[in-house]
């Protein structure tokens, strides 16, 4: 058992997009995927409406930091990966999540590297540490990349988080019309027609890339180990 937060207090920066490729890449490999959908816009849960049932996937919609812990226990046994997708903003639910993940996954916008947000995020993370010595692994993820963007150039953005101690995954999540599309259409990327959605091949590539990525920095928990990290942010947070 895995659970995995997406965390930007910034919106627009990808998050929701990079979440549900998780979960459907994960999802298409045999894995039993539970998405909590925390974000106030609730698209993922809207996806989910659009496409009926999905094999592998479940979607809660109803998401609050009372009940989170409570859905993570009661379906611990039932589902191999559980994706938190978080409001783009500061809050109580965003602490909560933070503290009972595996790994957070923060993501940027590769084109104009608006990182506010996420070091927002980090600096959380930075204090859950430093205050109670929790320590939550992350990786930056960046989103939105321009398909033609030149590998120097994702390598000085890279190594520029770097120099600032954040992991940043290696894979990007590039701009495709089939990611767009998932959220109109519904289903996945594997049931869409190649000449409808630009270039699904690779699109399925790309998706299958990240989450290949993101599974091999997460550690599996034994389901019985599930415990509550508590934390909750000091006023000034």
């Amino acid at each position: 058992m895995a659970v995995i937060s997406f965390a930007n207090t910034k919106g627009g920066a990808g998050k929701t997009t990079a979440a549900l490729l998780l979960a459907m890449d994960c999802a298409r490999q045999g894995k039993r995927v539970a998405i909590l959908d925390g974000d106030p816009q609730k698209w993922i849960t809207s996806w989910s409406e659009v496409s009926g049932a999905v094999a592998n996937v479940t979607v809660i919609s109803h998401v609050t930091p009372s009940s989170l812990q409570t859905h993570i226990r009661e379906m611990k046994d039932a589902v191999d990966v559980f994706i938190i997708d978080l409001a783009g903003q500061r809050d109580t639910l965003l602490a909560t999540a933070l503290g009972l993940s595996d790994h957070v996954l923060i993501p940027v916008q590769g084109c104009a590297m608006d990182a506010r947000g996420a070091a927002q995020v980090l600096e959380i993370l930075q204090q859950m540490k430093a205050r109670d010595g929790i320590t939550i692994a992350h990786s930056v993820v960046l989103t939105r990349v321009n398909s033609i963007v030149t590998t120097r150039a994702m390598q000085v953005i890279k190594s520029l988080l770097a120099s600032r101690g954040v992991n940043v995954l290696d894979t990007a999540i590039v701009e495709r019309t089939a990611y767009r599309d998932l959220f109109e259409l519904g289903g996945t990327l594997q049931m869409m027609d190649e000449k409808g959605s630009g270039n699904i091949a690779k699109a399925r590539e790309n998706a299958a890339a990240f989450a290949a990525e993101v599974m091999r920095l997460v550690p599996v928990r034994a389901a019985s180990s599930f415990t509550r990290r508590t934390w909750l942010p000091s006023r000034a947070a």
